[in-house]
């Protein structure tokens, strides 16, 4: 039984790279009805792209949004800094698909603003080949870690995460995730904004910030590399859905048939955009 959803934000899939976690966001994917789906930007990640690394499990993952599209479900593929080249296509509208850099929202009477936050990042902004090789580092931590917590799931140990060990250890990391989001919502409270919604930095979060103009909710749909989090919105409230709390009560549903196009069609199609 699939759960019904008025919208889902998902964002920082990173397909095409080792770290992804594409057969657990395919579980979640399988388990949800949603009216919207918002993928707030680098859900492929063509920096990082390799036609001989594109798995099949990845490649459903494409085919299930597809699948939404064609089953009257609105989906806003909204354009992040790893998935950059797609910004060329932007207001780009194909049936209920459609592709832009940021999208403006009334949700029961809130304005929401959404956009990827890269734009936030001077690392991306000027210099591009250092952010590219802090990327290639990144999946490389992540596939070391993965070989590891194969080890310590085999001795009856907990899995342990080097990456979010670091970020939560590092002074600067901790303050750039700190100035991303007071950045954000100050500029949603200067621009009249009720909420304002965010990838980039995998850090999946709701509160509210104040300033001296005024008051906004920030949140952050987290990634699908390590926190496997996406936000979701029903019965006027906003909440973060944790793969981890809930991978208990989702079933594997890999037998439904989701396109007629078959894998090697589809790899063509990605590989078109590289």
């Amino acid at each position: 039984m699939k759960r019904n959803v008025e919208l889902v934000v998902i964002s920082d899939v990173h397909l095409g790279t080792y770290g992804c976690k594409a057969k657990e966001l395919l579980r979640y994917l399988n388990s949800i009805q949603p009216k919207t789906l918002v993928l707030n930007g680098d859900i492929i990640d063509v920096w990082q792209f390799k036609k001989s690394y594109f798995p099949k499990s990845h490649l459903k993952v494409i085919k299930k949004i597809l699948s939404f599209v064609t089953k009257n479900v609105e989906v806003y593929y909204v354009t992040g800094n790893h998935d950059e080249m797609f910004r060329k296509f932007a207001d780009f509208e194909l049936g209920n698909l459609k592709i832009c850099n940021k999208i403006c929202l009334t949700i029961d009477e809130k304005k929401t603003w959404i956009f990827h936050g890269d734009v936030f990042d001077a690392s991306v902004q000027h210099s591009k080949w250092l952010a590219k090789l802090g990327g290639k580092g990144y999946d490389l931590l992540i596939l070391i870690n993965t070989v590891i917590n194969w080890f310590l799931q085999k001795m009856g140990k907990e899995k342990y995460s080097f990456s979010k060990k670091i970020k939560n250890n590092v002074k600067k990391a901790v303050k750039f995730i700190g100035d991303f989001e007071l950045t954000a919502s100050e500029l949603a409270i200067d621009n009249q904004y009720d909420h304002v919604i965010c990838g980039h930095i995998h850090q999946p979060q709701i509160r509210e910030i104040h300033n001296k103009n005024g008051s906004c909710i920030y949140m952050n749909s987290g990634d699908w590399i390590e926190n496997l989090s996406a936000l979701e919105y029903n019965d006027k409230k906003w909440a973060i859905f944790h793969y981890e709390d809930h991978k208990h009560l989702l079933k594997d549903d890999d037998h439904e048939e989701i396109l007629e196009m078959d894998h090697l069609e589809l790899l063509k199609v990605v590989t078109n955009f590289s």
